[in-house]
């Protein structure tokens, strides 16, 4: 059985045609959307598309987000996905065949070039370099957060990591555990961050986080 969460804040424009995309995949056995405390109807949006979906009392974080997910998923193969990703998301089936198939433990998602300009890319190089320093894993997306996954992985890695350390912290665990890893490309498509205010402080904090993870990593 496959379970696949979906940790969304804030995106009542953008849940409903990813819940769709997703349903259209014949893999998926179960699709949980964790509202992270939106202020806007992010819930009753994803619930449209007959979903489970559970609310959290306040904005939490993406890890927290996904920690709920999982608590309540019936599936022995579990999918993380965006809830940005519109219809992109049908794409997602690429991600679960090899994990099925038993070829490896986790696959990761490789997205495409951005289509504009964002930031320097020095969280992906920070997260790159981390993450071959403790496991000796140079991953192309370590910032990834498409992900599928064996429950057997996720129970030998435990708590997952708050913020947006979550993909950092998700790879160097499960390398850790002795998990075959492997990348997979995809045609997603998600919401870009720019050289606007909003897209740096968001560069900043997410910086912050990758370093906090690799931090309690080292």
């Amino acid at each position: 059985m496959v379970s696949v969460i979906i940790p969304a804040y804030n995106e009542a424009e953008r849940i409903a045609d990813t819940v769709r995309a997703v349903q259209t995949i014949p893999q998926v056995d179960e699709i949980i959307v964790v509202d992270d405390g939106s202020s806007d109807n992010t819930a009753e949006a994803a619930a449209l598309g007959g979903v489970r979906v559970i609310r959290l009392p306040q904005n939490c974080g993406k890890g927290e987000a996904l920690t709920a997910g999982v608590a309540v998923a019936r599936g022995d193969v579990l999918m993380f996905l965006d809830a940005d990703l519109g219809e992109t998301a049908q794409h997602a089936g690429a991600l679960l065949e090899p994990v099925l198939k038993g070829d490896v433990d986790m696959t990761i998602a490789v997205l495409p070039p951005a289509q504009r300009k964002g930031g320097a890319g020095f969280v992906l190089r920070a997260a790159r370099e981390g993450i071959k320093r403790a496991t000796g894993f140079e991953p192309t997306a370590p910032l990834s957060g498409q992900r599928a996954l064996t429950r057997a992985l996720m129970d030998r890695i435990g708590k997952i990591e708050s913020g947006f350390g979550v993909e950092v912290a998700l790879t160097i665990d499960a390398l850790r555990a002795g998990a075959r890893v492997g990348e997979v490309p995809v045609p997603f498509r998600h919401r870009e961050t720019g050289r606007d205010w909003r897209g740096v402080l968001h560069r900043a904090k997410q910086w912050w986080h990758v370093r906090r993870a690799l931090k309690k990593r080292k």
